[in-house]
């Protein structure tokens, strides 16, 4: 198939990004050929006619940090993730259906206008199959680049649910190998709790797995050829992280001068997650359904990612966004909301936000020479809204199109939760 986009306004992910008028952009057998001028015909003379009738054309979000088993509908009462996950691979059946639940999920992602997904943290191997059936042309859904089961120790953030728990450095190498079987894209190490695991109001991100776990898991994984990313929610986590190897600290905590070298030194970044933080640190307890004390830790988390954000940004520290999808009130299909919170709470332009959003995401998950940015050579991963995002990051919440390896998804749908709707939207900067 060979495809001419035209009559859009180009924004081509690109960090100095402007609107662009008069561009088409050529795609032959889902590569991007060409970006040519309007007025020369003959370039584009035999592609069939794609008009998007003034409408913005720009690269397909990438979400760093998902986990496709759930939609993140909150609930009144906590849900036991063991038992959940337990249940889910209990017969061939159950595990039948909680596979097409999870793809289900992915296909969500990629209607909302997010392209690629990086999973830290998955049912038994879903992850990975779902990938590699996509990749096979057997199911809708956006790119993932995913890590598979997670590694944990006993009392850990999602021990015995989405991670293996690991109970010595010896431990910890070997379940490297074993998620290696899998053929996974990276490594994902839980080395602190979170904040529904806290044991102290104002301590939230408590160091549950040791630095001997971390750097045998590192070094293991390194040896295969991939990177490590870490969930970290507090300074001394975040220290321990990056003192043992790790490459991506996955939400963050308050930074001090000894972490922001160890950043620098050890040429790691951050994936800050706003989105799930917020509920627990911002909305009132009858909404969030959260303890006093999980809304005075859920603070310390948000804060903490802001000021980490802010500090690598300053240092000139690479930070990715990701959602943390399927905890509450944080679906599938909203990553607009992260781009849009990174601009309201840590200050940067929405043009940054974009690009952060697109063509960073995509080099600092390992694929910037595939997709994130409208260029020849790489991969048609497109969506188009009505609206500018570079002044109204909220029109991404609308796309008008999705392209997906040259495959185009024409006003596409996704099933949204009412509530979540109206309480994030309190939040968001929403025109």
């Amino acid at each position: 198939m060979k495809e001419a986009f035209v009559d859009g306004v180009l924004l081509d992910g690109r960090q100095d990004m402007v609107p662009q008028k008069d561009r088409v952009v050529l795609v032959e057998d889902g590569k991007i050929t060409g970006i040519v001028d309007k007025e020369d015909k003959e370039a584009y003379q035999d592609f069939q006619i794609i008009d998007l009738q003034g409408a913005y054309l720009m690269p397909g979000l990438v979400n760093l940090h998902v986990h496709l088993a759930g939609s993140g509908k909150p609930k009144k009462k906590p849900i036991d993730p063991v038992k959940s996950v337990k249940q889910i691979t209990s017969s061939g059946l159950m595990r039948a259906v909680g596979h097409a639940m999870v793809a289900n999920f992915a296909k969500t992602q990629l209607l909302s206008g997010t392209t690629t997904i990086r999973t830290v943290g998955g049912i038994a191997d879903f992850d990975t199959r779902i990938r590699d059936e996509i990749n096979a042309g057997k199911r809708i859904g956006p790119r993932i680049l995913a890590s598979g089961m997670a590694i944990s120790v006993p009392g850990g953030h999602m021990a015995g649910s989405l991670a293996y728990i690991a109970h010595s450095a010896e431990e910890a190498r070997d379940y490297v190998d074993v998620i290696a079987k899998d053929k996974p894209d990276l490594i994902k190490l839980m080395i602190t709790g979170g904040v529904m695991d806290a044991e102290v109001v104002g301590e939230p991100g408590v160091l549950r797995m040791p630095p001997e776990y971390v750097k045998a898991a590192c070094d293991r994984a390194h040896e295969l050829g991939f990177q490590v990313a870490a969930h970290v929610e507090s300074p001394k986590g975040v220290a321990v992280a990056l003192e043992n190897g790790v490459d991506s600290i996955e939400h963050g905590a308050k930074p001090d001068a000894h972490i922001a070298a160890l950043f620098k030194e050890n040429g790691a970044f951050q994936v800050a997650t706003l989105c799930p933080a917020l509920p627990y640190g911002l909305f009132d307890c009858q909404v969030s359904h959260a303890t006093k004390e999980q809304k005075a830790n859920g603070k310390v988390v948000f804060d903490g990612i802001i000021e980490m954000a802010k500090e690598n940004l300053a240092q000139g520290v690479p930070v990715g966004l990701g959602t943390d999808t399927a905890c509450p009130f944080v679906t599938q299909y909203d990553m607009w909301r992260e781009l849009d919170f990174y601009g309201k709470y840590c200050g940067v332009s929405n043009a940054f936000a974009l690009y952060t959003g697109t063509l960073l995401n995509a080099t600092l998950a390992g694929v910037g020479d595939v997709t994130g940015s409208i260029e020849v050579g790489k991969c048609a991963d497109m969506i188009v809204t009505k609206g500018n995002p570079l002044e109204d990051l909220s029109v991404l919440r609308h796309v008008e199109m999705v392209v997906k390896d040259g495959v185009i998804y024409d006003h596409p749908q996704v099933k949204k939760i009412p509530e979540v709707e109206v309480e994030m939207d309190k939040f968001n900067r929403v025109k």
